[in-house]
């Protein structure tokens, strides 16, 4: 049913029906996202001026948010009485929580929809590649140049190259990638308070780094266990990202969703290295094994939490963890300046301290984008609105910050400041597009996005550059080895189980279900991408 309806918006779109596509617009090359130097040599038809537009109600899915019913209906007033002038538009907001956006939004799109657009990427249950092939998406290629001309100047070109992938309609971009932490770090999530505590100088050890297989680590560990008593535990981690941190290895954009299986290792230090650009089982590296072994040494001597061994409590355990400061070393997937704001919250001193260096890669590139549903009545209306959204400063501090007087107020220097009220309106900030657009908070600085962006536009690429896998041909053998890492995986990366007794094992039903196959098929895929 979708790609029958994408296939009736396609020719909607050939007959002239879109009211801002433009027979003269630029063809997207198969194999690239648009250039804006090439957008600006050929000439293209003007999109409707606001008095033209017939009005539209619109119906947008965000990821992440912590937002009432009557906080968002007092700023959804202001926002449509915004947009009234700007586009003829009445927005409607599904705000979907970190709880219920993965189940809400599948059954949604598969059930056949109203919304307009959603929030997209590619960790999301409604993942964007596999979306896009599966025809729920809209290709925007050709609307690009003249629904949103702002946009395609103000997202750098690496950007929109990592939001090309094999669609529906061929090779193209079907959403619009937000500019936001757009590379991968990680980091080591330190609470400074307690180190000092400790007797340690905090500067000297987080300027020093941190080695997961030193002694000196494990020193600190148990004399913060030491200290804290016996239902204290120093090591917070969230084990899928504490592995890839120690084994200095990438997620592969169109693995397995939920159970990468799939590695790329890079040099942590200059990640552009080329160190062979080869995708590898990653269960069954000597990287992984040396992992495996030293975490669940830790857990033995009782650094890291039993909660944080199953599935089952890991993220409420974690989450309540760093909110009362009770760790002394956590993991993180570092996005820009989060520090301040946890420092904030938790009321201690945190300190990031980089494992690897910042990368760029389709995974981060396609971390957070909304997509145009193909049942969308007015995808050209929708895209106008993302133009003016990731564009337009004011807007896009109304939907993420709320109403100036209630949610935040203004300070003198460019910051905000929020109040209290913005416990009732907290949308996920990077879920909703080009952050570098909004007013920095009174703690972040005055010149915080612009030390943001040269932060991002400082990472080095992955030689893999945009690689994304197509599994398409392998969902038999996804689905088998997806079972199998389900039983395994999890607890050999808490530290639950001996993997001198477990990863023998579960590698023999890895191989089983198909992962020589799968893994083969990637590095092939790999192989021909990079010529």
């Amino acid at each position: 049913m979708k790609k029958f309806l994408a296939l009736l918006l396609a020719l909607a779109m050939v007959a002239g029906l879109v009211a801002c596509a433009s027979s003269a617009a630029p063809e997207t090359k198969p194999t690239e996202a648009p250039a804006p130097t090439e957008k600006a040599e050929t000439p293209t038809e003007a999109a409707p001026t606001e008095a033209e537009l017939e009005p539209v109600t619109l119906k947008i899915w965000f990821h992440g948010s912590n937002v009432t019913p009557d906080a968002s209906k007092t700023v959804l007033k202001e926002v449509n009485a915004y947009l009234a002038e700007k586009l003829n538009v009445t927005l409607e907001v599904i705000w979907g929580t970190w709880g219920d956006f993965d189940t809400a939004t599948v059954t949604a799109l598969t059930g056949g929809d109203d919304v307009d657009m959603y929030f997209t990427c590619n960790w999301s249950a409604n993942e964007y590649n596999k979306y896009a092939r599966d025809g729920y998406w809209v290709k925007l290629d050709d609307m690009l140049a003249t629904c949103a001309p702002e946009l395609l100047e103000v997202i750098p070109q690496g950007i929109w190259d990592c939001a090309v992938t094999d669609g529906y309609d061929g090779k193209g971009i079907y959403a619009v990638p937000g500019l936001k932490d757009t590379a991968t770090q990680n980091c080591w999530d330190v609470n400074g308070t307690r180190l000092a505590e400790l007797g340690y100088d905090v500067d000297a050890v987080c300027a020093a780094g941190l080695d997961y297989f030193s002694a000196e680590f494990e020193e600190m560990l148990q004399k913060a266990k030491d200290a804290g008593g016996k239902d204290f535990y120093p090591l917070l981690i969230e084990p899928a990202v504490l592995e890839r941190m120690v084994t200095h290895s990438s997620i592969i954009t169109g693995d397995i969703a939920g159970a990468n299986v799939l590695s790329y290792y890079y040099d942590a230090e200059h990640p552009s290295k080329d160190l062979g650009s080869t995708i590898v089982n990653k269960f069954a590296t000597d990287e992984f094994a040396a992992f495996a072994a030293k975490t669940y040494e830790y857990a033995q001597k009782g650094f890291i939490s039993p909660s944080c061994q199953s599935t089952a409590t890991a993220n409420d355990y974690r989450g309540a963890a760093q909110t009362t400061g009770e760790y002394l070393f956590g993991t993180q997937s570092y996005a820009y300046g989060c520090e301040i704001e946890y420092a904030e919250a938790r009321k201690i001193d945190v300190r990031m301290v980089p494992e690897t260096a910042a990368y760029m890669d389709c995974t981060s590139g396609q971390g957070a984008m909304v997509a145009i549903s193909s049942t969308s009545k007015n995808p050209e209306r929708a895209l106008m609105f993302l133009n003016l959204l990731n564009t337009d400063p004011k807007l896009m501090t109304m939907l993420n910050y709320g109403v100036e007087g209630l949610t935040y107020t203004s300070n003198g220097d460019g910051t905000i400041t929020f109040t209290d009220e913005r416990g009732n309106y907290s949308p996920w900030r990077n879920g909703m597009g080009n952050v570098r657009i909004l007013p920095p908070t009174a703690a972040e600085g005055p010149t915080y996005w612009a030390d943001f962006a040269a932060y991002y536009d400082a990472a080095e690429a992955l030689p893999m550059g945009g690689f994304i896998f197509d599994a398409s041909a392998y969902e038999t053998e996804a689905a088998a080895i997806a079972n199998v890492w389900a039983e395994y995986a999890f607890n050999l990366m808490s530290g639950a189980v001996d993997p001198a007794k477990v990863l023998p094992e579960f590698l023999s039903k890895l191989e089983s279900a198909g992962i020589n196959e799968f893994v083969g098929a990637a590095q092939d895929q790999l192989a021909a991408y990079m010529g």
